[in-house]
């Protein structure tokens, strides 16, 4: 097949023409897909942050209840938060962070999953609260359980392997959100605990510490900046999901520079997928 030059410029000149958040960018598809955990959005309502999603050319949501309230609202409103996203492009992959201790809050937990459009729940609840969410689970058939993992100041599920221990003889659907950052904080490897989860691993956060080992856990979690400014094994991460084909989203949750986002979220992006293409390089 031949391409002359003048092919060449006219192609590249439509694609320039496309803009950035339709455009095939590393993280869009395969095993590793980038997604937006919205509580790096929580300063700003619904339609700022989706506009501010597509400004960071990403499809993908993992979705705060700061922009589809699952409190003092109806099925109605859920269902239009859902379409707010899908209309504007960006597909629902979880939600959460949901508390879902309390088992009067359960059901409605799923109600809202199922109401939005997300395919995971991300929560943190307590052992005991587990046999009840589990039987939803089951129940509602397609929704998973992402537990989260919120390093040493969690009571609850401070670990990846916490996580693991608790669901290791349930349902399928009942498995783990590894947050890198706050798995680092507790000592444990995050690329170690990724192979181990293996298909339990339902949902990951993606942040970058200065200082993750600090033996003060207040100063570890405040040293937090732009992934790729920290030492946390970033890239080792994305290519151990990749090597374990991981099914689900890599949502970067952004929880500093909260008046102003953007920058320091674009700066993350940016080295997730320079990462991503070194990957498909090597």
């Amino acid at each position: 097949m031949t391409f002359n030059r003048r092919e060449f410029l006219v192609t590249t000149v439509a694609a320039a023409a496309v803009p950035s958040h339709l455009r095939a960018l590393p993280g869009d598809s395969g095993p590793i897909k980038l997604s937006v955990a919205t509580y790096s959005l929580r300063k700003f309502k619904r339609p700022e942050a989706i506009k501010m999603i597509k400004e960071l050319g990403i499809k993908f949501a993992d979705v705060k209840d700061f922009h589809i309230p699952i409190k003092d609202a109806t099925e109605q409103d859920w269902k239009q938060g859902g379409n707010d996203f899908r209309e504007a492009g960006i597909k629902i992959v979880a939600c959460g962070n949901i508390d879902m201790k309390k088992p009067e809050d359960h059901e409605r937990a799923f109600q809202y999953a199922k109401a939005i459009g997300s395919p995971c729940i991300v929560c943190a609840p307590t052992a005991e609260a587990l046999p009840n969410i589990e039987r939803l689970a089951k129940q509602y058939k397609t929704i998973k359980i992402a537990i989260h993992n919120h390093g040493p100041e969690d009571k609850f599920m401070p670990t990846p392997e916490s996580v693991l221990d608790a669901v290791k003889n349930m349902d399928p659907l009942m498995g783990l959100c590894l947050d890198v950052g706050h798995t680092a904080r507790t000592g444990a490897d995050p690329v170690e605990w990724i192979a181990k989860a293996g298909p339990r691993l339902h949902e990951t956060h993606f942040k970058d510490l200065k200082d993750p080992h600090n033996k003060d856990w207040k100063v570890a979690r405040d040293s937090q900046v732009d992934v790729g400014d920290g030492v946390l094994p970033i890239k080792q991460c994305l290519a151990q999901l990749a090597k374990q084909k991981y099914a689900g989203y890599c949502s970067l949750e952004y929880e500093i520079n909260a008046d102003n986002p953007l920058p320091g979220m674009k700066k993350s992006f940016d080295y997730m997928r320079k990462c991503i293409t070194e990957l498909k390089l090597a």
